[in-house]
């Protein structure tokens, strides 16, 4: 075992105090372990939460410190699990027996028995999770590092405790948690542990989408999510989780000509967006942006490969991807819906022969997602051409001008007809029917188009005369 040294200072929280005296009053050797410990020597700042495992029983610990504490907080107890959290201090405090646990082959949900710190410390899924710093007063602060999971640290190595074909096989959502720490930290996963990965990755299928998902969400979140992203094509477990995104690899060519990788472009927007927005959800559109392209590739001998209506069918396959995920069907998704769908429309608007009508149409269909949809669009430059990257982004400067000069001045953003339902069944004196909508349809039309400017007194004359169109009178 390597040498064991002492870190108080890793231990001033005010909690620990409470936590060590309820450890020597129940006679339980207890330890702060895993994310807490190791966040502590990568300086991540301040902790949420802690995780304490004793050798012994870890609820009865956590009853403890809460009679200790001035507020005596509620200890919430999972007994599934063994576990018992509470909250003091505002920092969340989970309590846990130290376990061995045994696997089966169809499940991550382990056989659990009690154990000793160094089979709880085996149990862990990596080196640097199984850090431990003891809490019993009389070897307060001293860490326990069996696999020298310090050096790892510095080392900014993802490696397993035991051997790593066993730890992924047994529990796999640890596969993608070696993923979502090398894209968090910056590490490298060891080449054995990434080899495994790659020999197990079809053990991946017995983790609920849900799991999948927030692993997902946590790479997308990090600083570049494109090292994540290679990192499961590269290991094989992309095309199992996220098969659309896998299919918009590859370069095909005919006649000479060539299209780009989408694949690697969409990892290029990915960080493009990550640096001017943590909106995970505008994250996800910018991996999803271009999905409809591998099902819409076309070559014509006259124009070369073409991708029409891509965004059209990428919306869809937005749906059917949340679906088969498990994500939410709500706004979130109808949101990336949108920005994959209008993703092509403001390049269009830098042209000078746009019209004001085409401005406002981006700006109605948009609404508050505008600024969103521009941030997308300027993550999509990826060219490496700078006088092309410079023209595009100049091109996008010109669309903010547009946008800017037509709202102000039409105020179509969040449109609301300035002429409501209620008024025109009044003016016309009849009930609830088609020409109600087809009046307010004519008056949203007719301003989005310039016929009128987006004034009441105006609406108001353009709706009489449409009535009349179409065969109604005005009631006296």
């Amino acid at each position: 075992m390597p040498q064991e040294k002492t870190y108080k200072e890793a231990l001033s929280h005010k909690i620990f105090e409470y936590i060590s005296q309820a450890a020597d009053n129940l006679s339980l050797e207890t330890y702060a372990i895993g994310g807490f410990v190791r966040d502590f020597f990568l300086q991540r700042g301040d902790a949420k939460d802690i995780d304490i495992v004793a050798v012994g029983n870890g609820i009865e610990l956590a009853k403890e410190v809460s009679r200790l504490l001035p507020h005596q907080p509620k200890v919430q107890v999972f007994k599934t699990y063994g576990t018992a959290m509470l909250r003091a201090f505002d920092i969340e405090v989970e309590f846990v027996g130290a376990r061995k646990e045994s696997y089966s082959e169809n499940s991550r949900n382990p056989e659990v028995e009690s154990g000793s710190l160094q089979d709880d410390q085996n149990r862990r899924d990596f080196t640097i999770n199984a850090l431990a710093l003891q809490l019993n007063k009389e070897n307060f602060g001293k860490l326990l590092d069996p696999f020298n999971g310090l050096e790892d640290l510095k080392s900014k190595l993802i490696k397993t405790p035991l051997e790593p074909g066993i730890t992924y096989s047994d529990d796999p959502l640890r596969m993608m948690r070696a993923i979502r720490f090398a894209t968090q930290l910056g590490f490298k996963i060891e080449e054995d542990s990434l080899q495994a990965i790659a020999d197990h990755h079809k053990r991946i299928k017995i983790i609920s989408k849900e799991r999948i998902v927030d692993e997902l969400n946590k790479i997308l979140s990090s600083p570049k999510p494109s090292i994540g992203f290679a990192l499961l094509r590269k290991t094989y477990l992309l095309p199992l989780i996220l098969p659309e995104l896998s299919a918009l690899q590859g370069i095909d060519e005919k006649e000479g000509q060539r299209h780009k990788d989408n694949f690697w472009h969409t990892l290029e927007v990915v960080d493009n967006i990550s640096e001017n927005t943590n909106d995970v959800w505008l994250r996800w559109a910018a991996l999803l942006h271009d999905i409809g392209k591998a099902p819409t590739k076309r070559f014509h001998k006259k124009i070369g490969w073409t991708f029409h209506g891509h965004e059209f069918v990428g919306a869809k396959m937005v749906f059917k991807l949340f679906k088969r995920l498990k994500m939410p069907l709500n706004e979130k998704m109808k949101f990336v819906q949108k920005m994959v769908l209008m993703s092509s429309r403001p390049i269009v608007i830098a042209e000078d022969h746009v019209t004001d009508s085409a401005v406002r149409r981006l700006i109605f269909d948009a609404g508050d997602h505008i600024e969103s949809l521009m941030t997308l669009c300027e993550a999509d430059i990826t060219t490496k051409n700078p006088k092309r990257y410079k023209k595009y982004h100049n091109n996008f400067k010109v669309v903010r001008q547009k946008l800017k000069e037509v709202e102000e001045r039409d105020h179509i953003r969040n449109f609301q007809p300035p002429v409501s339902g209620e008024e025109i069944m009044k003016t016309f004196n009849i009930r609830p029917s088609k020409e109600i909508g087809m009046i307010k349809n004519a008056i949203k039309e007719a301003i989005l188009e310039g016929e009128i400017p987006n004034e009441y007194e105006a609406a108001q004359k353009f709706m009489i005369a449409k009535g009349k169109k179409l065969g109604l009178t005005v009631s006296n």
